[in-house]
């Protein structure tokens, strides 16, 4: 008998504590707020950019815009502690900021490709009459940049993350620093025991 529970509840040990998998999903509304870690997510980079895009498209310096600029959105800096995807949040920027119609883009990410295709265009598998080449490429009017930092902050079970981000728009023309804000998000967590 006390064979058969000894087995019995190795069996129910295994059976609990083997490889789980996800198996099962549905999907949710990317609009959702919900923090499962205290690390960057996407809500944040979602707050941060509608943040950036309001502030930049209710100011003075965008009213004052003519035309059509060229905008490139340059590489923006992470001085925090963990992994943030900061090309996924300049795209979202601008993504957003092409929906107002504004700026012309140009992609900073794709120069090294755009080179290799001139290297092949002038190489002479591309008729002469169609070829693209260097020198022809507009420049760009402006420059997005932009930096997030972040404080923590942890006593006992109680912690606190603090994150900024700062966002410029440079007029490549002048070197002035046309428009700049901050979103600022602080977010509070609780130590908890995980498992079953």
């Amino acid at each position: 008998m006390r064979n058969g529970i000894a087995i019995l509840s190795l069996a129910l040990f295994a059976g609990c504590s083997g490889p789980r998998a996800f198996t099962k999903g549905t999907y949710e509304d990317p609009n959702t707020i919900e923090m499962l870690s205290d690390q960057f997510n996407e809500n944040d980079l979602q707050l941060i950019a509608k943040k950036m895009v309001d502030s930049l498209s209710g100011s003075r310096a965008f009213a004052d815009i003519k035309g059509r600029p060229l905008l490139v959105v340059g590489k923006f800096k992470n001085s925090t502690s963990e992994h943030i995807d900061l090309r996924s949040l300049a795209d979202k920027i601008q993504v957003q900021l092409a929906k107002t119609e504004k700026f012309a883009f140009q992609d900073k990410g794709a120069r090294e490709e755009i080179a290799e295709e001139y290297e092949y265009q002038g190489s002479g598998y591309v008729r002469s009459d169609q070829a693209k080449g260097p020198g022809q490429q507009s420049g760009a009017d402006y420059l997005m940049t932009g930096e997030i930092s972040s404080i923590v902050q942890q006593v006992g079970n109680d912690k606190l993350v603090y994150y900024k981000m700062t966002t410029k728009l440079h007029n490549l023309r002048t070197g002035v620093i046309e428009w700049m804000d901050e979103k600022e998000l602080r977010k509070k967590f609780q130590r908890r025991a995980v498992g079953w």
